[in-house]
């Protein structure tokens, strides 16, 4: 950790240095870019509301796929974010929550001790973001602290690096702005649930301002043994440091405590038909327990005329133990359930410095928004897992049968080092540059374009057997360019292309052998044509249809079982719509479509053939959440959440079938500065399978539950 530390502070002190190397000059820009006469563009904060300003579910501009502050039509890409009235009217707790509501966007299981989205048929556990800065570690993210949660769909190599291939989710988190804060909320719910939430700050004269979130869960489940246990603490502060200078800062202890469920088996082609709380495995030998510390520090500088400089340091270090008993496959005929075990710990540390200069400027006849800037990373990570023995039964039995009657078990365990079990230490170093142009070219035509090149060095070292050493040094070029064509201020039409890359050491960047540390990085081809209308400042339609491409995966030389041949990899494609805002005064809504297809290209094994479907990609998916407010203090919530069937795996063998889940919600202002909230999930209590991790893991979705809340805000 004093190594964290260290670097911390020393990427502080390289932002301040590099306020010294920028010099200012006078430029033109379009209208909705920095000023050119020298007005200086604050950045936007937050007021304290009654719940009389509720059911804002859209946004009109977003920094992180830009850098800058640019108008959601004016980006060459699909995004969609989530407010935080939007999660606040749902009640989301987890971004499995906030997945279900993005267009083109899935959930998968995670093994029941992480988070686990799917994005145009790419699953990820890595290409999280806080604020713009990778978050990777495999865990479960809460949202106490969050202020929109933004999704940009596709490629996203030039401004988040190595990964998000299929698309990203980045956190924007509720820091000190200025504004006065003041909110508490307590929840209860179904088997047992509490939850508290709060938001405290204020601004002083002196241009100082701090913030502290907070939260405390406390609950059960409605499957047999399965608990929740997760606290946080976030403080922030702002301070003004002369005319045109500002330093934020802030801290976050987050703490995840959970029962690892990873659900039930298959039969037939199906998921196993049990009652839904049966538990496979121990639920008392499977806890899963993350322990998060991130620190940040922010120094922003206006030159004037539209020049400014942001320069930000984030460290983090991450402590992650999971240990599960769970299920594999069942028997043929049906009647008992294979259970395994094993445990695995993670420790890593993270450093992540990012400095970039925005410059507006004029030339060729258009006015250009340039963004360039440098990002420095070092990454340190302890992997160790253990397989799991069944003593009582033999020394060395991995495997035991249950009757899927009765699939909770409770024997004796011991855990110990396989011949296949990983127990690495890893450090990952990257040096990246980046450019990007805004331009207004003339008349209704605007252009982006950018490029980030990347110099990535893994190193890992086997701390089993030899003490192997594997090094992987990957140069990655990521350009991206698009052009918008738009009628009116309000609508647009787009086509893009992007580009990303996927290290040949994996997305957590432990998957190095001997084979592979040679090979060129996975590339990823997005190609994407776009429409976006906004028929009213509160109200935005958006379309999108993309091809993605996968190539250069790895799979054995079948002539030759000591070499590896390249090939293509897989190809995505499909449309997805979008209607985020308000159809009038008391009437919000936020829904999306996605048509999604995805197959392999190339034959990598003989359980993921040529033409196999990709997994956990359903062909359709839909949701739809709308809030209607009949009077100032009463409101209705009624949402609907659809996915079609997809497989667990890419051997096509196991289907989860689709459903369509209804929730509702009811909101009672008591009086201005007090609020009750109920929300029932699943409505009609329908049995359905939520999410799905392989053929052997398919996690039941909730029966009807309810949460109640009550929110005090003065």
């Amino acid at each position: 950790m004093r190594r964290v530390v260290t670097s911390f502070f020393a990427g502080i002190g390289a932002g301040l240095v590099g306020l010294t190397c920028v010099f200012a000059a006078e430029r033109a820009t379009p209208s909705y870019l920095p000023s050119r006469d020298g007005t200086v563009r604050l950045e936007r904060f937050e007021v304290s509301a009654s719940r009389e300003s509720s059911g804002i579910y859209r946004v009109e501009h977003a920094h992180a796929a830009t850098k800058t502050d640019t108008p959601l039509v004016n980006v060459p890409q699909a995004i969609s974010v989530v407010t935080r009235d939007l999660i606040d009217d749902q009640s989301m707790q987890s971004l499995s929550d906030v997945a279900r509501y993005i267009p083109g966007a899935g959930v998968a299981q995670g093994e029941g001790n992480r988070d686990a989205l799917v994005f145009r048929g790419n699953a990820t556990t890595a290409d999280y973001f806080v604020d713009g800065v990778r978050d990777d570690v495999q865990y479960y993210r809460d949202l106490y602290n969050v202020d929109r949660v933004e999704v940009l769909k596709g490629p996203n190599a030039l401004m988040f690096g190595r990964g998000g291939v299929g698309g990203v989710l980045n956190r924007v988190t509720r820091v000190a702005r200025g504004g006065a804060h003041r909110e508490f909320t307590l929840q209860a719910g179904s088997w047992g649930g509490f939850r508290g939430t709060f938001d405290l700050g204020n601004g002083l004269s002196d241009g100082t301002a701090f913030r502290l979130t907070g939260v405390q869960e406390d609950s059960e489940s409605f499957r047999t043994g399965v608990s929740l246990r997760r606290w946080g603490v976030n403080p922030t502060f702002r301070k003004v440091l002369g005319t045109h200078t500002v330093l934020i800062g802030g801290f976050e202890h987050f703490r995840d405590q959970r029962v690892a469920d990873r659900g039930v088996s298959s039969f037939g082609g199906r998921p196993l038909t049990t009652a839904p709380e049966l538990f496979f495995g121990d639920p008392h030998r499977s806890p899963s327990d993350a322990r998060v510390n991130t620190a940040f520090g922010t120094v922003e500088h206006d030159f004037g005329r539209g020049l400014l400089l942001r320069s930000h340091t984030r460290v983090a270090d991450y402590d992650k133990f999971y240990q599960n008993v769970y299920p594999g496959a069942t028997t043929p005929a049906g009647t008992e359930v294979s259970l395994l075990a094993y445990n695995q710990a993670t420790q890593r540390e993270n450093v992540f410095h990012q400095t970039d200069v925005v410059l507006p400027s004029e030339w060729c006849g258009g006015a250009h928004m340039l963004v360039a800037g440098i990002e420095l990373s070092q990454q340190h990570t302890d992997n160790r897992r253990q397989t799991g023995y069944f003593t009582s039964v033999g020394e060395n039995v991995t495997s035991v049968r249950a009757p899927v009657s009765a699939p909770t078990i409770s024997l004796p365990l011991a855990f110990r080092f396989a011949a296949s079990d990983a127990n690495l230490a890893s450090e990952v170093k990257s040096v990246a540059v980046y450019a990007q142009d805004q331009a207004h070219l003339s008349g209704p035509w605007h252009a982006l374009a950018g490029v980030r090149i990347e110099r990535l060095a893994v190193t890992l070292r086997d701390r089993r057997g030899a003490g192997a050493l594997l090094q992987t040094r990957d140069s990655l070029i990521a350009p991206r360019a698009g052009v918008i064509y738009k009628p009116s201020e309000a609508a647009s039409l787009y086509l893009s292309h992007s580009v990303a890359h996927a290290p040949r050491a994996g997305e957590q960047l432990a998957s190095l052998t001997p084979s592979n540390q040679a090979l060129k990085p996975e590339v990823f081809r997005n190609y994407e044509f776009g429409a976006k209308w906004d028929p009213r400042p509160d109200l935005a339609l958006s379309a999108a249809v993309y091809r993605l491409d996968r190539n250069g995966v790895v799979v054995p030389d079948p002539l030759d079982a000591t070499r590896s041949l390249l090939v293509e990899g897989q190809r995505s494609s499909g449309l997805e719509l979008g209607l985020v805002g308000r159809l009038s005064e008391r009437w919000s809504v936020s829904a999306g479509y996605g048509l999604q297809e995805g197959k392999l290209t190339a034959t990598q094994s003989s359980a993921a053939q040529s033409g196999a479907r990709l997994a956990q990609l359903p062909r359709h998916s839909a949701s739809a959440w709308t809030r209607w407010d009949p009077s100032r203090r009463v409101g209705f919530g009624l949402g609907m959440v659809y996915r079609g069937d997809f497989f667990t795996s890419t051997d096509n063998v196991v289907t989860v079938p689709s459903f369509v889940r209804f929730d509702g919600a009811f909101y009672w202002v008591i009086r201005r500065e007090l609020r009750l909230q109920l929300n029932v999930e699943n409505l009609l209590d329908r049995a359905y399978f939520a999410s799905s991790h392989n053929n052997a893991n398919i996690l039941p979705g909730s029966p009807r539950a309810w949460r109640l809340g009550l929110t005090a805000r003065w």
